[in-house]
């Protein structure tokens, strides 16, 4: 009973906070046609009200741990569901996601990534995205901001391994900047496919950062092994269990 309960929730939860989704971007949309500040305010007010909301009808709460960037910096986050791109965006001052181009044609949420200048790439061509997304972000840094990258590519579903991009590698190198990993658990409450939400307490986690000036080599696998470490200990404090357990 109980869990056909949750089922209930996870279903009002999923239609109320998509519904929230154009209402509030058409309540910005004049404000954010003429200002970045506008579209930011509006993206960042959906993100509070889907985890306020998400508290309160499916019993999820989020939390984001550790110092949360500042300034010009690369983060390399673990991507396991729209849930931790919420809570990363809310957290950060002025994030700038590096996305699939295929965001760019989504309704409302497709706008506003082309105001705020979030960073597309074309998945399909490894090489020329990657040479492309280094130029767009040389471009943008006239304008101070955290840059987010997933550096696996794609949400990853808990206990599933998929290698590294090396679109990581090449940015922390041109860059020259901080690199701050990102683990996260929230792939096991908000999965990266169905209706199912489960409530309890989903957590994005800023790891130590990592200095500039490592090989490509060892910064990769620096990243790797802290990432999935800390995302491993974040989903088997919430209760997940390996298939292999």
């Amino acid at each position: 009973m109980k869990h056909a309960l949750q089922w209930v929730r996870s279903i009002i939860y999923i239609v109320q906070v998509t519904i929230a989704m154009p209402i509030l971007g058409l309540a910005f949309a004049p404000w954010a046609m003429f200002s970045k500040v506008g579209a930011y305010t509006a993206c960042k007010s959906y993100a509070r009200y889907a985890m306020w909301s998400a508290r309160w009808i499916i019993g999820l709460r989020c939390e984001v741990r550790g110092p949360v960037p500042q300034g010009e910096v690369l983060i390399a986050a673990k991507h396991q569901s729209f849930l931790d791109i919420i809570m990363i965006f809310n957290a950060l001052p002025r994030a700038k996601f590096i996305m699939k181009r295929e965001v760019l044609w989504t309704p409302v949420i497709g706008q506003y990534t082309k105001r705020m200048q979030m960073i597309a790439v074309d998945r399909g061509k490894r090489g020329k995205a990657i040479v492309k997304m280094l130029a767009d972000v040389q471009a943008g840094r006239r304008e101070p901001g955290q840059l987010v990258i997933y550096s696996q590519g794609t949400r990853v579903a808990p206990g599933v391994s998929v290698p590294y991009k090396k679109g990581t590698a090449a940015l922390y190198e041109q860059l020259g900047q901080t690199c701050v990993p990102a683990a996260t658990n929230a792939g096991y409450f908000w999965p990266r496919r169905g209706l199912y939400r489960r409530p309890g307490l989903a957590v994005v986690e800023f790891l130590e950062p990592i200095e500039p000036g490592l090989s490509k080599s060892e910064f990769m696998g620096r990243l790797e092994d802290e990432v999935e470490a800390a995302s491993r200990r974040l989903l088997m404090n919430a209760g997940w269990t390996p298939a292999d357990a």
